[in-house]
């Protein structure tokens, strides 16, 4: 067994023990010893390799793996620029606190700075987006029975999968571990894929070190409460969570009889229990007025609404933070008070009564259900932004999985759809990527969302977000495929800004080129050069129908719109709520 053999198959062997059972390589010269120990544990049953050939749709597949396995995934790249190309990735797991763990391939240490090839200085190059970072350097020898050094190859995979999933007292998030190889990097032709007997891992499968639970935290930031105060003027606000989390914040804001509103993120439990079109609501800002809260308690970050946002800023109101991180989000600084995560689960624990809905209360849920009949009501022109998310929400089976694109697509669904009524738990699971809400490697992230669950999976994302990681679509023929159906919204270009004050008819003039950014570019042909199948459809019963079928392999659904539509409609949008909620019910 040569050296860098054994180097990485002891990583290998540890990172399955703690729990890895997915890997995504991105194939180059100096990550050959991981490539060999990866394609052997694949053979073996003991984890499923993905292999993609551009690094940043690794890295992206990786994320979305994560996500829908709950899991670390590692992946693995070369050295040089591609380490740099993972960068997005570790930005949105950081953000985002899901644990992603990157295995860089680098030269001997002694390399470094001497102008050799493909050589640069990887420890480091993520800063501080990353919970935890080791240096490996390259040993030149197999390490002899009672040699530290395996030891310390062990631990190191431990350590990296503690701090990616939040054990070591530090919230969940990337993780780097920079691994120096040298030649020679292929394995002796005779070797086989096990590992010496004085190189094996713990008896009976069991990692080196086995972390137990959270560790204690070592600090609080100050003003941490153990409570929340019973305010009868609360409006709760449910951001980016995992779903049972959201679940539980909605539960509890019901138990103190207080209205919801929820971002499509955190669950459909909490989207169902939350106000229908809630973030609509808030644009009535003549009734808001009159039903001002007094407090909004914030569970999760919100990172979608602007209205929520202006409400948060209003004088007057207080804000309360609930989070179960060691920090909290305030990006507009005007939190008063943060409670732990406990302060919340402990009421729900008591199994105290729910309590009764004050007239405050009940106003909003009025006004709620008066907006949710009216927008039912008054539908979406077809072909818009809205009325593709709203038709393919509607065709979604009722445990479906939707992975939804940022910029248009997330806000066209969360001003067009509510929770689904009936069975409180069954509902579409959304997947987003709201750590930086960055348009990078959402095709990669919902193939991996879709692997990472083992279930069908729908993904809506708009033409750029598309185009951005048109690699997601490589996938080689012996690759595990995802069942992945992925809708496009195409309106050539930058609808997004449409929206926003780039897009107003006085500033036509600066707006196409540089905010616009129209392509050309035919999806179809894109997709047939890849084998992927394509689909145009132009009624919402021929949308209704593709989205009704259970995907199965990947397939992608276009749909073409006018990019000139997306102002008005969101604006007519806003004047129906605002007249909805000014007539007397």
């Amino acid at each position: 067994m040569t050296p860098s053999s054994a180097l990485a198959t002891v990583l290998v062997d540890e990172l399955v023990r703690g729990g890895v059972r997915d890997v995504v390589l991105a194939p180059g010269s100096r990550s050959a010893p991981m490539a060999y120990a990866l394609l052997d544990a694949d053979r073996a049953g003991r984890l499923r390799l993905h292999v993609r050939v551009d690094e940043r749709s690794a890295g992206f597949l990786a994320l979305g793996l994560a996500r829908g396995s709950g899991r670390p995934v590692p992946v693995v790249t070369t050295s040089g620029t591609a380490v740099a190309n993972l960068h997005p990735a570790v930005l949105e797991a950081h953000h985002a606190g899901v644990p992603l763990l990157v295995l860089s391939a680098d030269r001997p240490h002694e390399l470094r700075g001497t102008g050799a090839n493909q050589t640069t200085q990887q420890p480091g190059l993520f800063g501080g987006a990353v919970r935890w970072s080791a240096d490996l350097p390259a040993p030149d020898a197999v390490p002899a029975d009672g040699d530290g050094r395996m030891p310390s190859w062990r631990t190191a995979a431990c350590r990296a999968l503690a701090a990616a999933t939040g054990l070591l007292g530090e919230d969940p998030g990337p993780v780097h571990l920079d691994v120096a190889f040298r030649d020679p990097l292929a394995p002796d032709t005779a070797e086989g894929a096990g590992l010496p007997e004085h190189l094996a891992g713990r008896p009976g499968g069991a990692p080196w070190t086995e972390v137990l639970a959270r560790l204690p935290e070592t600090h609080r930031p100050s003003g941490v409460g153990s409570s929340v105060e019973h305010v009868e003027r609360t409006l709760v606000v449910v951001g980016d969570l995992p779903a049972v989390v959201g679940q539980e914040a909605v539960a509890w804001a019901a138990s103190r009889g207080y209205p919801a509103v929820a971002e499509p993120f955190a669950g459909p439990t909490a989207r169902a229990g939350a106000l229908p079109h809630g973030p609509l609501l808030l644009t009535a800002t003549d009734w808001v007025d009159a039903h001002l809260p007094e407090r909004v308690v914030v569970v999760g970050r919100v990172t979608l609404a602007r209205p929520v946002a202006a409400l948060l800023r209003r004088p007057g109101v207080r804000v309360e933070v609930v989070t179960g991180a060691t920090t909290w989000p305030d990006p507009s600084h005007v939190t008063e008070r943060v409670h732990p995560w406990a302060a919340l689960t402990g009421d729900l624990a008591a199994d105290r009564a729910p309590a009764d809905r004050s007239d405050w209360a009940r106003a909003w849920d009025e006004a709620g259900e008066r907006l949710a009949e009216a927008v039912a009501a008054q539908g979406f022109a077809w072909p818009s932004g809205l009325a593709v998310a709203a038709t393919l929400h509607d065709a979604l089976p009722a445990d479906g999985v939707l992975v939804i694109g940022s910029s248009n697509p997330v806000r066209d669904l969360d001003l067009s759809t509510r929770g689904r009524r009936g069975d409180p738990h069954v509902g579409v699971r959304v997947h987003a990527n709201r750590g930086l809400a960055g348009i990078d490697g959402l095709l990669s992230t919902a193939a991996g969302v879709a692997l990472g669950l083992g279930r069908p999976t729908h993904a809506l994302l708009g033409d750029l977000t598309f185009l951005h990681d048109a690699n997601g679509l490589l996938l080689g023929p012996g690759e595990p495929r995802p069942d992945l159906t992925v809708v496009v919204v195409n309106d050539d270009g930058g609808g997004i800004f449409t929206t926003l004050e780039h897009g107003a008819p006085e500033r036509a003039a600066s707006f196409e080129r540089v905010f616009g950014t129209p392509t050309g570019t035919d999806i179809g042909a894109l997709c047939r050069a890849h084998g992927v199948t394509h689909v145009l459809v132009d009624t919402a019963e021929a949308l209704a129908a593709q989205v009704g079928r259970v995907p199965e392999g990947l397939r992608v659904v276009e749909v073409r719109v006018d990019r000139g539509t997306h102002r008005q409609a969101h604006a007519d949008l806003r004047a129906l709520a605002a007249r909805t909620l000014t007539d007397p019910a």
